[in-house]
């Protein structure tokens, strides 16, 4: 026979203070938990995005990254000559050569806080090649001009990158002309500008990347297998949207990891206070233990009956966790990606599977606080409990 679910309710009732503060504590604990997750899913979610699944990235053979990689015009105008490659509607190969380079910006309103950002040389094609980019302020940097777009998730968060500004890095002066967006992606954390404009300043006549448009894109493996076997040319060829898929696994998995270290030691301190909580019920309703026992009710029912209740109120503080964290959805923050030690803006992304496992996490913690004195409460002898 299992006792009335009323019960429980009207002893919560009675402890509202004690059942507020530790349903409090749980929630802080489940925000803290859900806003590490949100911020781990965030950084996850923009560097996913950048690739296509249908374009292909070369880079130099055994290059792990595109600042390691090394690729001659030989090489890319072999690459643009293959098969594989998609052409557009002015028949024109949808290929992209392109500079990658780490440069330190300064912040606004401080010229010592600088960030590293990617700065990128792309050919005219890129906008094609990557159909999600698009200009939302200015207009596109026009060829032979030391012009440049930025990327609509560092335009402000970097001194003199708004629209019709100077920016001034490797000892020239380049004119913002345009801000872009790309869907999310970690291309929004980067300034682009014609690959011909940077090699000089940069990395002389070599390119770090050759990103292509894939003429089937279920047809990647064999392209694959033909540029890795072109005897003229020394690379490796990556889907485009798996490559930046493994540049977020490290980080990923370093902030999910703090994510349960933290909460974890945070939940401890939860746990001890639901453990009070639910030991100040157990002796202040001793007498109606002793009742519910010889009315006939078996202890598990009892013991079930307070693991009930205790699960109860870390529901409640997981609600509270859940309402706390919602506001962080979609704020814009930044970190170093370990992969490129480049600066990436993105949006914490707060999902509704993220807020369930808060949810979940809360009550595990009820169950956990509320189990010992539970346990008491079902081996509580009558007699003693008459006299309490």
């Amino acid at each position: 026979m299992s006792i009335p679910l009323i019960y429980n309710v009207r002893s919560v009732l009675q402890r509202r203070v004690s059942t507020a503060l530790t349903a409090l504590g749980i929630g802080l604990v489940v925000a803290v938990f859900i806003g590490m997750l949100a911020l781990a899913n965030g950084f996850r979610v923009a560097l996913t995005r950048t690739g296509s699944g249908g374009n292909a990235l070369v880079l130099r053979r055994g290059a792990d990254s595109e600042l390691s990689s090394g690729l001659s015009r030989e090489t890319a105008s072999i690459i643009g000559a293959s098969p594989h490659v998609a052409t557009g509607a002015d028949g024109r190969p949808l290929v992209s050569p392109e500079v990658y380079v780490l440069v330190p910006l300064p912040r606004p309103g401080d010229s010592t806080a600088v960030g590293n950002v990617v700065v990128r040389g792309v050919s005219d094609q890129a906008w094609a090649v990557r159909a999600n980019i698009r200009v939302v302020e200015g207009r596109r940097p026009q060829s032979g001009r030391a012009e440049i777009c930025v990327g609509g998730r560092i335009a402000g968060r970097f001194a003199h990158t708004g629209v019709g500004e100077t920016l001034r890095f490797a000892g020239r002066d380049w004119s913002v002309v345009c801000h872009f967006t790309a869907g999310g992606s970690a291309f929004e954390s980067e300034v682009w500008g014609e690959n011909e404009q940077f090699m000089p300043v940069f990395r002389g006549e070599v390119f770090q990347s050759i990103t292509f448009r894939l003429r089937d894109a279920a047809g990647f493996e064999e392209a694959k297998r033909a540029l890795e076997a072109d005897q003229r040319i020394t690379v490796d060829a990556h889907r485009e949207s798996d490559f930046y898929q493994q540049q977020s696994q490290l980080l990923d998995r370093i902030l999910r990891i703090l994510a349960f270290l933290i909460t974890s030691i945070m939940a401890v301190g939860a746990v001890f206070g639901a453990v009070n909580t639910m030991y100040a019920s157990v002796s202040s309703r001793a007498p109606e233990i002793a009742v519910l026992l010889t009315l006939g009710f078996r202890p598990r029912s009892i013991l079930a009956s307070f693991l009930v209740e205790s699960a109860f109120i870390a529901g409640l503080g997981g609600v509270i966790g859940c309402l706390l964290a919602l506001p962080i959805n979609g704020i814009v923050t930044s970190t170093t990606n370990w992969a490129s030690f480049s600066e990436i803006a993105f949006s914490f992304r707060v999902t509704p599977g993220l807020l369930g496992l808060g949810l979940a996490f809360s009550i595990v913690m009820g169950v956990l606080g509320g189990f010992f004195p539970a346990r008491r409460a079902a081996t509580l002898p009558v007699i003693q409990a008459l006299r309490a």
